[in-house]
């Protein structure tokens, strides 16, 4: 049974008093609740870091970063290594976000570079794809993820892939308050299930959770992870309130 994850992309937002609260709140939910099979992670600027996997402790809340450098260590002034992620107790990092390719140009070399060095020091990547609008209207939006997985994670051996998590994002649907409908979502969902399969195997593609990304709040979660081939969402703005973050989960 391939787990159901929901996380938190916090993106640049909170000032620490602000993080400090939506930490605890969510970190006293998940302390409360019993949430089978599922996991919740939270990813906080890396700021944030310390004070988060020390919230965390004693609780199934997971903790995630949104950046890795693809270098291992050395003159990189302002990066974060996956050692020092690892040092830290951080779960989870987030690779391949649209807004780390547009604003950052990061290539689909890049990106292999920071899974690669992700899975050496056991932080999870969870590896984002997705079509860019006139991508979608011309209907190029197989295509396009079909290249970004080939690009970026399809290199890794059987046993390394299984140790990552697939996200979803229409990058026409983040941030923009437009949602992939649920068939859309299931239909592109499934066809990376596909693709997982065709590379690694029928096990290895049904262990493997892919999530849904793109404007996922409370009041669409509940139909969107309805779909067979959606494991969970990862999440923008709505995981910055705790009370709709949660709903989320429970949505799940």
């Amino acid at each position: 049974m391939r787990t159901n994850i929901v996380a938190g992309n916090w993106k640049m937002n909170k000032i620490f008093e602000e993080a400090d609260d939506l930490i605890a709140n969510i970190a006293d939910f998940v302390r409360n609740n019993e949430l089978e099979n599922t996991a919740v992670i939270i990813c906080p600027p890396s700021l944030y870091i310390e004070l988060a996997t020390d919230l965390a402790q004693e609780t199934e809340l997971y903790v995630g970063a949104q950046n890795l450098s693809n270098y291992e260590s050395g003159a990189y002034t302002g990066e974060i290594s996956a050692a020092m992620l690892e040092s830290m107790g951080v779960d989870y990092c987030i690779i391949g976000h649209s807004e780390r390719r547009k604003y950052f140009k990061e290539s689909h070399e890049v990106l292999a570079e920071k899974v690669n060095i992700a899975l050496k020091y056991n932080v999870t990547p969870i590896f984002c794809c997705g079509e860019l609008l006139p991508e979608r209207e011309a209907a190029q939006h197989f295509d396009i993820v079909k290249t970004q997985l080939e690009q970026s994670v399809f290199h890794l051996k059987e046993g390394d892939f299984k140790n990552l998590v697939i996200a979803y994002e229409p990058v026409w649907a983040i941030g923009t308050g437009v949602t992939a409908s649920p068939d859309q979502a299931q239909e592109m969902h499934k066809y990376i299930r596909g693709l997982i399969n065709d590379k690694y195997g029928k096990e290895t593609a049904e262990s493997s959770s892919i999530l849904y990304g793109g404007s996922c709040n409370a009041n669409n979660a509940k139909e969107l992870f309805a779909n067979p081939d959606v494991d969970g969402g990862l999440i923008g703005g709505a995981s910055l309130k705790a009370d709709e973050f949660i709903k989320i989960i429970q949505s799940i």
